[in-house]
């Protein structure tokens, strides 16, 4: 560990370095380099990834106040009013004295480069996955179980409810109308399922949930093709097939997984049956809202950049208001969210078929009956959260202008709502009331994530400040040693790319190098080459002529392509013998060649190998040079 810190403390320094260097008034400090140096021999790489990142945190209160509180930057040495770390960038942006915001309408483009700075220096570590120290990850599991107990006290008004019936019935209920279970595409998903079926394997049933019968049929389902002229072998395929009934399902698996170092992500691993019809269902809700007149660009599960750019202009207008919730997947509760799909009953019964009801935590206790609708992990978890939190806002709006619910209000409130998941947008002048009023739903705030005043917003990954956006690079994997470590290395390079466009050309050029002495010399390439290289901002002549000088590097006229090309190093799958014959084989041809599953790339001999779920290899290939 101890060469893992060195390592990092001198990416901090080199960050540190190029981010004094961004702004235009002299604000470094050889003070802040021995806090950083000194603070990671004491505290080790939590000051990096914990520390520094509260001190962002509070950073972006003081902004969203207009103030530094004097309960911020605790740990921090003050400075009359503001932190001495940082003060030479600090002081350009809050007054030493009182600690308010400075107010310069002429200094606006400089103030947002300083409040990138100091947000870069802060969180470059914070998303480094590391495995955080077991009370932790045991704090984690138990937030898990406490949730699931606080459900258990909630409820809703007889009103509150009508209201949120009424809003479901102008906003989902005429689209959940038109879905139509004979007509839904089943698919498996690409992750870990709790029976410990993983590629081909998943094709090969052994168990299918009786629950699952009424809506997901084994005969048509699970093998997806006619019956009348193989019938009586597919009998004897099913054989091996045990269906489960209720009592005896296997309960989702909750698995604490590496975040960052306070604290992991948990989610809730479905089994393969179950993850199976989910899927089917989350592509038909996809389809249908996104096709939505009224509610597509503002519920949106693939695409982000829509809420991206409101999170940029808002920091400038002030308009809009960016809301975190914490714990989003874990407080829905599920009676109330299944309410949304009452339209259809055919639906509703077949979400709450393939909704699995207990839960196994690592040490082996099973919980459950569960209260919420679904955790990570389960396939309808993000489209019904989504649907959940859009309709709560709407309603909330509508109460709180004391209007009735009419499909002439609905659609004027749902213009001013977008939801990404658990990212919410809402009109900053009702925000303090949302916030509120969402607890009501059992909904949890995370107000050191949201704001609705100042110039900060920060909403699906835009960061911004006044108009300018002010996202940090991530470090998001500790540096390799060598080859074996391919995702390390690929990271690296990549985090390398972002530090260059970004202008951090110091930190860019210390992570080439780093990646040099493992792989040697590395070509200037474009994005779409596919292979691993440097990125540059000079000419394309310029950077062609330095890899045609290279001596070091290979390269060749490809007559056939009619292009120049440089032998580089590639991120290559790593595949696994998985065979699967008789109807299993049958089943996932037929899936892939009918559509059933057409975001699948077919290779030639994808029924006798898989390619290991993120599992990569590096490889010398000849690409397209820059």
């Amino acid at each position: 560990m101890k060469s893992h810190e060195s390592d990092l403390l001198e990416l901090a320094r080199q960050v540190y370095t190029d981010a004094c260097a961004k702004c235009i008034a002299d604000v470094s400090d050889l003070r802040d380099l021995e806090t950083i140096r000194s603070r990671v021999e004491y505290e080790g790489l939590s000051f990096l990834t914990i520390s520094l990142p509260q001190f962002c945190k509070d950073f972006e209160r003081s902004l969203a106040f207009g103030k530094i509180d004097s309960q911020c930057f605790q740990g921090f040495r003050k400075y009359r009013a503001i932190p001495a770390f940082l003060r030479g960038m600090l002081s350009q942006i809050f007054d030493v004295e009182t600690g308010s915001v400075l107010n310069d309408p002429q200094n606006r483009q400089e103030v947002s480069v300083l409040v990138g700075a100091v947000r870069q220096i802060c969180r470059t570590f914070v998303k480094v996955e590391l495995d955080c120290t077991p009370e932790r990850e045991s704090a984690a599991i138990s937030g898990f179980v406490n949730t699931e107990h606080d459900l258990a006290l909630f409820s809703v008004s007889e009103d509150l409810q009508s209201r949120f019936d009424q809003v479901v019935d102008f906003l989902w209920s005429p689209l959940i109308q038109t879905i139509r279970l004979d007509k839904i595409r089943p698919r498996h998903g690409p992750g870990a399922t709790a029976d410990k079926l993983s590629g081909n394997q998943k094709f090969k049933w052994l168990t299918w949930h009786e629950r699952l019968e009424p809506y997901f049929p084994f005969y048509g389902f699970a093998y997806p093709i006619s019956l009348c002229e193989f019938e009586n072998d597919l009998r004897e395929e099913v054989q091996i097939v045990s269906f489960v009934p209720p009592d005896m399902e296997l309960p989702v698996k909750v698995t604490p997984v590496p975040k960052t170092m306070k604290g992991p992500r948990i989610i809730a691993v479905e089994p393969c049956c179950m993850q199976y019809a989910q899927q089917s269902i989350r592509s038909e809700l996809y389809r249908m809202i996104e096709s939505s007149v009224m509610i597509a660009g503002r519920v949106q599960f693939k695409d982000q950049s829509g809420n991206r750019r409101r999170a940029l202009t808002a920091s400038r207008t002030g308009q809009m208001a960016t809301l975190d919730l914490s714990e989003a997947s874990d407080r829905v509760p599920h009676g109330l969210s299944l309410r949304m799909f009452r339209a259809n009953p055919a639906l509703q019964d077949a979400i709450e078929a393939c909704r699995s009801t207990h839960a196994v935590l690592p040490d082996g206790t099973v919980i459950g009956p569960l209260r919420k609708f679904a955790s990570m992990g389960s396939a309808l978890c993000f489209p019904v959260e989504s649907m959940y939190f859009y309709t709560a806002c709407i309603e909330i709006l509508l109460r709180l202008h004391q209007l009735p619910v009419t499909l002439s209000n609905v659609k004027k409130f749902a213009l001013e709502v977008f939801v990404y998941g658990d990212d919410l947008l809402v009109p900053s002048r009702h925000a303090r009331a949302v916030i509120g009023h969402l607890q009501e739903y059992n909904c949890k705030v995370n107000i050191h994530k949201s704001f609705w005043t100042g110039k900060f917003r920060e909403s699906c990954g835009m960061d911004a400040y006044d108009g300018m956006e002010v996202t940090p690079t991530y470090v998001r994997n500790l540096l390799p040693n060598d080859r074996r470590q391919a995702s390390e290395v690929i990271s690296s390079l990549e985090t390398a790319n972002l530090f260059y466009k970004k202008g951090y050309w110091r930190t860019a050029e210390f992570l080439y190098k780093r990646t040099e002495k493992i792989l040697g010399s590395m070509p200037y390439l474009s994005d779409d080459s596919g292979g691993l290289g440097r990125v540059s901002m000079m000419p394309a002549w310029i950077t062609h002529s330095w890899n045609m000088a290279n001596a070091k590097l290979r390269k060749r006229w490809n007559h056939k392509l009619q292009r120049v090309e440089v032998h580089a190093w590639v991120a290559s799958p790593i595949s696994r013998a998985d065979v699967i014959g008789d109807y299993a084989a049958l089943s996932k041809a037929l899936q892939s060649v009918r559509g059933f599953d057409p975001s699948v790339r077919v290779k030639q001999n994808h029924l006798e190998e898989t390619e290991r779920y993120r599992a990569v290899t590096l490889k010398r290939r000849w690409v397209a040079a820059l």
